[in-house]
């Protein structure tokens, strides 16, 4: 029931909560200031994703349904054994502790600011008294919880940009054809970069939105445990069509927010923060009134709820199922399940104190780094699973899973001395894969095996 919520929960459900789940307190906050920086430039990656989601339904999720699977990671196991297996759900509980650790981290932030800093509660108070609340209504009810309370997040959240655009539109005289013929004609609607050294150029984007996507949910257990709870293959995929419409329509809001946003500051002649995640933040508290300031506090609030209850679940779900062997239907060992759940709230919060203590960068350009080389692994593994017929040398995967970000930091570090000014941006993952798949490729096994 914890881990699957019995195969029952209705297709369009798990579609309309998976908004929330996708579209964190970093997307929320970050994709309407990045618009400053880069106009459009993410709509090409958004493209990307929404064919990534077409690949999922169509390749991963058939194969998940027909295996049973309650941990993803599971296939590994019985395509290249138990040190694959682990590998790959090691590599997830990283990438899913630090991803979500940077989102809530942002959010907690302008909380804190807004709030907890006037009454003299500290961050890290802040951060457990969240953590606490979300751990509360997820320990008991697992993924049929979080199925549900996203979708009231995700309402929460549509509410709040909704809102928020109304008030902006009012501010400045437009009707929604006036807003979108301002924005046409503004300087934040370029969406196609052509040069191909750019990190923003729009084939790249493109082809990574579309490898993050596959790597970020058809390869995590965090979103492919929601999807493992519809009740039948085709609820899964038409679950999933769905989703991916109203991603699109999602995103393209947040950036449209992004531009009205700017164009807001420079007709009242506002001086906006040097950051771009501060730019939606101090307009939202500080100049667009108490209305918006409010939905912008319950949109934030929502979004880090919707993250970090998945997170916490799904991680919940992989190290038992893979490390701790625990049957999906033994009810007996509870207790067990519930200190992992424990012990991964509070290793949350550490985590987030840490990152604190010691980022400098934007949130949304750590988390794009961590994604970029936690989950290279993943996508190089599943992708010669599902391509190749050969078996490797099981103790050499976990070296090969090591070796191929650190390489791929290597190489992004000096890419433009090696590659003649070329600049990777999101297609880091791409190469980390790549590097991955080449490394299974080299301690491959001469004798071949049918694919599982």
């Amino acid at each position: 029931m914890f881990f699957t919520a019995n195969r029952n929960s209705p297709w369009y459900l798990v579609a309309f909560g998976m908004i929330g789940t996708t579209l964190s307190g970093v997307t929320f906050i970050s994709i309407p200031g990045e618009v400053g920086n880069s106009q459009w430039a993410y709509l090409p990656l958004v493209l990307g994703n929404c064919v990534g989601y077409v690949v999922i339904a169509l390749v991963l999720v058939p194969l998940f349904y027909r295996l049973n699977l309650v941990s993803i990671y599971s296939w590994l196991g019985s395509r290249f054994g138990e040190r694959a297996r682990l590998t790959g759900s090691f590599f997830f509980i990283v990438s899913q502790m630090v991803g979500a650790s940077f989102r809530l981290f942002l959010v907690v932030s302008v909380l804190q600011l807004a709030f907890f800093d006037a009454v003299g509660i500290p961050f890290a108070a802040t951060v457990f008294i969240t953590i606490a609340f979300v751990w509360i209504y997820t320990v008991r009810g697992g993924i049929k919880t979080v199925v549900w309370t996203d979708t009231l997040q995700t309402i929460f959240i549509l509410l709040s940009v909704g809102l928020t655009i109304a008030v902006i539109l009012q501010a400045l005289g437009l009707d929604v054809k006036g807003a979108a013929e301002a924005i046409r004609e503004s300087d934040y609607s370029r969406a196609f970069e052509g040069d191909w050294r750019s990190g923003h150029n729009w084939v790249k984007q493109f082809v990574a939105g579309l490898a993050i996507t596959v790597a970020l949910n058809g390869l995590d257990q965090n979103m492919m445990q929601k999807n493992l709870t519809c009740r039948s293959l085709r609820d899964c995929q038409v679950n999933m069509y769905t989703f991916s419409f109203f991603f699109l329509v999602t995103n393209v809001l947040f950036l449209a927010l992004g531009a009205l946003l700017y164009i807001y500051a420079g007709r009242e002649g506002i001086l906006l923060p040097g950051k771009s995640d501060e730019v939606f933040p101090y307009l939202a508290l500080n100049h667009l009134g108490t209305l918006t300031g409010l939905c912008f506090l319950l949109g934030i609030t929502a979004a880090a709820y919707s993250s970090v209850d998945s997170s916490l679940t799904s991680l919940t779900t992989a190290f038992c199922i893979d490390f701790l062997k625990v049957d999906p239907k033994d009810t007996g060992r509870k207790r067990q399940r519930v200190a992992v759940h424990v012990g991964f709230s509070l290793l949350m919060v550490l985590v987030i104190v840490l990152f604190r203590e010691l980022n400098n960068d934007s949130v949304i350009n750590s988390l794009f780094t961590a994604v970029g080389y936690t989950y290279g692994p993943l996508l190089g593994l599943f992708v010669f699973g599902l391509t190749t017929k050969f078996q490797v040398r099981e103790k050499d995967v976990p070296w090969v899973c090591v070796l191929a970000p650190i390489l791929a930091y290597v190489l992004n570090r000096y890419s433009e001395e090696l590659f003649w000014g070329y600049r990777f941006g999101f297609e880091i993952l791409l190469l980390n894969g790549a590097l991955c798949f080449l490394g299974l490729w080299l301690i491959r096994r001469r004798k071949t095996e049918g694919r599982v």
